[in-house]
């Protein structure tokens, strides 16, 4: 007579297990990463440095940002902490650098004073001048700072010790960063609906708004890794 207590369908199981495990993995990468990255906060500045770009443009470039912003968040989920390695680098040290060229980023939108004749650009000489901005500030490290980074590689730093593991982690990590990418496609995309309800007046208002976090988070990602450092070499912080 058969055991009740055994499981008729052990490979059910097993498929909902790896299941299980798969959607905890992704909702754990989108949950870490994409309140970091804020691309609604974001896409007022998107906004300001793309003057001058007609809705085809900008979402061009929208399909580009979450392209480098997808192919960033994978490359540090599944290879970051081997590529620092190799590098010699740490974590801190990618904050201290990167969280610099945040600040930086930060200051220049919150220092800038608006042109009058940005509005009045050729859309071919904008769209040129936008498309070339596409990776370099526009999704480093205005998306895709080094906060999200590190955050990125931690996340992504558990070692799996079987094939099944591996390819779950495979997974997760491109459906995560693929979810990620979707959300700031759709943000950037339709930035622009948002700024007429908002008006000129008040997306400037955000903009400075933004500029300024930008500014304190570029701060606080610079602090963290020099604490980071300052504590392995033994000073007090």
């Amino acid at each position: 007579m058969p055991n009740p207590k055994l499981n008729p369908f052990p490979q059910t199981s097993a498929f909902w297990s790896d299941i299980i495990q798969l959607t905890g993995s992704t909702l754990l990468i989108v949950g870490a990463l994409l309140p970091l990255i804020n691309p609604l906060g974001d896409a007022p500045i998107f906004l300001r440095m793309t003057p001058g770009c007609d809705e085809a443009t900008r979402s061009m470039l929208a399909k580009r940002i979450a392209i480098y912003s997808f192919v960033m968040l994978l490359v540090s989920l599944l290879l970051g902490s081997f590529i620092l390695v190799l590098c010699g680098l740490s974590v801190p040290v990618v904050q201290v650098a990167g969280g610099s060229v945040v600040c930086a980023l930060g200051w220049k939108l919150l220092a800038d004073i608006p042109k009058p004749m940005d509005g009045k650009l050729d859309p071919i000489h904008a769209k040129v001048l936008a498309l070339g901005k596409a990776f370099s500030p526009l999704t480093l490290p205005l998306t895709v700072d080094a906060g999200v980074i590190s955050v990125a590689i931690a996340v992504g730093a558990t070692h799996a010790h079987t094939l099944q593991q591996a390819l779950i982690q495979l997974f997760a990590a491109i459906l995560g960063a693929g979810i990620i990418a979707v959300a700031i496609l759709l943000t950037y995309r339709y930035a622009s609906r948002v700024s007429i309800i908002f008006g000129h007046t008040g997306m400037m208002v955000l903009v400075r708004l933004s500029a300024f976090m930008m500014l304190c988070i570029g701060v606080g990602i610079t602090w963290n890794g020099v604490k980071s450092l300052l504590a392995e070499i033994g000073i007090p912080h």
